[in-house]
C-alpha cells in the first residue's frame, strides 16, 4: 500500500495533475468560457471569436492538456502548434491579454484549483498571454 502512494504521489508533479487532470482541466475551460461570455471585462475577447464555442472550447482543452504536461491531445491531431500564427489576424493588445488573464484566473478560482497552484499557474498563463500581444 505505501508502495502505490509514493508512485502516485511521484507522479502527481505536473501543472496538468495540479488541475485534476482530464476531469480538472475540462472543467477549468468550461468555467473559462462561461466567464468570457458573461464578464463585462471581457466582451472585447469574446467578440475575437464566433458565436459557436465548441471548437476553440475543445481546441484551448487538448492545447492546455500538453502545454500543462497532460497528453498531447492537440498535437497528436493538428501537429505543433503555433499560437503565435494561429492569433495574428486578432488585434492582442495588454487589454485583451488582461482580459484573458482575468477570465483564466476567475476560471481557477470558481472551480476550486487550490490557491497554491494558482500562484504557480499565473505567472505561466501570463507568459503564454505575452507571447501573443501583437498590437498590429
Amino acid at each position: 500500500m505505501v508502495e502505490t502512494n509514493t508512485r502516485q504521489s511521484a507522479q502527481q508533479t505536473t501543472m496538468y495533475d495540479w488541475i485534476g487532470g482530464e476531469q480538472g482541466l475540462r472543467k477549468l475551460v468550461d468555467r473559462f468560457y462561461q466567464v468570457m461570455g458573461t464578464e463585462e471585462q471581457a466582451k472585447t475577447i469574446r467578440a475575437m471569436h464566433k458565436e459557436d464555442l465548441s471548437d476553440i472550447r475543445n481546441g484551448l482543452f487538448e492545447y492546455l492538456s500538453g502545454w500543462l504536461g497532460g497528453p498531447p491531445l492537440f498535437i497528436m491531431k493538428h501537429g505543433s502548434p503555433c499560437i503565435t500564427k494561429q492569433h495574428r489576424p486578432f488585434v492582442i493588445d495588454q487589454q485583451a491579454s488582461d482580459a484573458w488573464m482575468f477570465c483564466m484566473k476567475k476560471a481557477m478560482q470558481d472551480v476550486d484549483v487550490d490557491k497554491k497552484y494558482q500562484e504557480m499557474l499565473t505567472p505561466a498563463f501570463q507568459r503564454m498571454c505575452d507571447t501573443l500581444i501583437n498590437h498590429h
